[in-house]
């Protein structure tokens, strides 16, 4: 796409958020809802913020970023404490986990939202999320959720192209998506297994690799990194191993096809 055609599609999204008079937005500190947030701040000032959930799907490190981009900008950012997993039928990880979760954690930032005034409440959803499975996309329909870059039209690209120009710290991150993700339907969630993914993710990238999953059902965990990174993994397995295992999961092995998004979503 055409630097004009890309800062048009920019123009496009804050004048999305100018015709609202005010807006927040839900903010993980990843790559698009960063973004998404850069531009509602730049439209409307004091009258956007950001609502983030302290929820065990994420990672400590995000919450931190999201509380750093937020203070670092003079944004107003609005936590809600989420703490603890949501409906028993959630917990065993039915295929739709996703639409059981977003409906509950979008329906607590939502409500955050209205009660602080905000005219809307979006996230950042976009146009290359429409050909993925995604349940949750049924939760924010249903929620009155707006989706600001499938309304102007704005890929992932697009996203990371334009993060690029605006000198955003996660033009170049790595895509991150919910800890529940990374285990196979029907494999119950705890606490304690979600911590360990992240434990085991947090070390992987400690370790200089960059795009990742950690893989997880009952035989155990399966890494999954770029193609060209699989090698160097490989060469690292006694100590990978040893780190894994300590952390309980009860078998290590390397995806050789690499990093997939949605790979247990793969049938």
């Amino acid at each position: 796409m055409s630097v004009d055609s890309l800062n048009e599609k920019y123009l496009a999204l804050k004048e999305w958020f100018c015709r609202r008079g005010s807006a927040a937005v839900a903010f993980s500190a990843g790559v698009d809802s960063t973004l998404l947030l850069t531009a509602a701040f730049e439209a409307l000032g004091e009258r956007a913020a950001a609502v983030s959930a302290c929820f065990c799907f994420v990672p400590e490190e995000e919450s931190r970023a999201a509380a750093d981009f937020c203070r670092e900008r003079g944004i107003r950012h609005m936590i809600v404490p989420e703490s603890e997993l949501p409906v028993d039928e959630f917990r065993s990880n039915p295929r739709d986990r996703c639409y059981l979760c977003k409906r509950q954690l979008m329906g607590r930032l939502l409500a955050a939202a209205e009660s602080a005034g905000f005219s809307c409440f979006c996230e950042g959803t976009n146009t290359d999320d429409l050909g993925t499975y995604r349940p949750g996309l049924k939760a924010l329909k249903e929620l009155g959720v707006l989706s600001p870059f499938v309304e102007i039209g704005l890929t992932k690209a697009e996203i990371r192209q334009l993060s690029a120009r605006l000198s955003l710290p996660t033009a170049d991150k790595p895509s991150m998506a919910c800890l529940a993700s990374r285990f196979a339907y029907g494999y119950e969630l705890t606490p304690e297994r979600l911590s360990a993914v992240a434990e085991a993710e947090r070390y992987l990238h400690s370790l200089g690799f960059g795009q990742l999953r950690v893989r997880v059902s009952q035989e155990g965990a399966r890494i999954e990194v770029m193609p060209g990174e699989i090698e160097r993994l490989v060469s690292l397995r006694d100590e990978v191993t040893e780190k894994l295992l300590s952390l309980g999961f009860i078998r290590v092995s390397v995806d050789l096809e690499g990093y997939r998004s949605g790979s247990n979503d793969i049938t």
